[in-house]
């Protein structure tokens, strides 16, 4: 029986959020687990005196609760700055900033918990000499943040394997454009792409330009809704935006565009944007700053904005 990666991913979806955030749980708690049981392992075994019995267990788990608390930080950044073989000279040092940042973070973090329970307690906990003390924590938590970031790669590069990345197909060469058209308007005609090539675990196959529903910007992909399926195709907004039907596809938002004929619905907001709602019932932002283009609709009339329930 063959594996369908697609309806193994459709099956998934409605789950996936959940088993990430299960995952960095379980991640975390089970280190803290196994590294309380080795330190205080270690203090029996050198005999070291003057220590509680809850203390490695305060020191690992207020350590790793913070660093748990901290995944969402990490995630956003790598959004805002991902890193790609093109900007690798930019995104490289970012990084490394940004892990001063997340050592500095977690530090405090850990050590204000450290010094509530220990209060709790009845004890008085000590840091340290704070530049010592940090210098040692970064160093672990530059491995650990490295640690994070390749376990975030590696995940999305399986699923794009699984989902299928799509890619522009190659223009046609300038001497194959019909003299007539070059004649009439002195130049040739915009790079329009009519399909898209999408590989999925081996296999190619090709989507037309007009089943895209909406495109949405996403680190280094824009992603094409097709279908209620995405298929990431590693390129920009901005840089796709030109080859695009104007009078088809629309700027709705700095991360999204979408396309006429699925547009079902515009519901105005207070606050001057727009939720729009397709077809298949996908929501996407609409901000104020492209409204106007939205009303216009290119070379199509736009539908009629929705009346809302109540009125103020």
């Amino acid at each position: 029986m063959d594996f369908d990666s697609r309806q193994w991913l459709d099956r998934y979806q409605p789950y996936r959020r959940a088993v990430e955030a299960g995952f960095w749980i379980a991640f975390f708690g089970l280190q803290a687990l196994a590294n309380s049981v080795i330190v205080q392992m270690d203090i029996a075994r050198v005999d070291l005196e003057g220590f509680a019995p809850w203390e490695p267990w305060a020191w690992e788990w207020t350590s790793n609760l913070v660093l748990l608390a901290l995944v969402p930080v990490v995630l956003a950044f790598d959004r805002r700055l991902p890193l790609a073989f093109g900007s690798l000279r930019r995104g490289v040092p970012a990084h490394l900033a940004f892990t001063i940042v997340f050592s500095a973070l977690h530090v405090a973090g850990m050590v204000a918990l450290r010094k509530a329970i220990y209060s709790a307690q009845g004890y008085h906990y000590d840091f340290g000499a704070w530049g010592r003390e940090f210098a040692y924590e970064y160093i672990k938590d530059i491995r650990t943040y490295a640690g994070m970031i390749a376990t975030v790669y590696l995940y999305r590069f399986v699923l794009l394997r699984m989902q299928g990345e799509a890619r522009l197909l190659d223009a046609p060469p300038a001497d194959a454009v019909a003299p007539a058209v070059v004649a009439a308007n002195d130049e040739p005609p915009p790079d329009r792409p009519e399909r898209f090539l999408v590989r999925m675990l081996g296999k190619e196959f090709l989507i037309a330009a007009a089943d895209v529903e909406c495109l949405q910007a996403s680190g280094n992909y824009v992603n094409l809704r097709v279908r209620g399926r995405d298929y990431p195709l590693r390129s920009t907004l901005a840089a796709l935006v030109p080859r695009l039907d104007p009078a088809r596809f629309v700027r709705v938002h700095r991360s999204w565009l979408v396309n006429l004929d699925f547009l079902a619905e515009i519901e105005p907001l207070e606050t001057g944007d727009a939720r729009l709602t397709l077809r298949d019932g996908t929501r996407v932002p609409c901000s104020r700053t492209y409204r106007a283009a939205l009303r216009g609709g290119g070379a199509r009339e736009a539908p009629r904005e929705s009346v809302p329930a109540l009125s103020s």
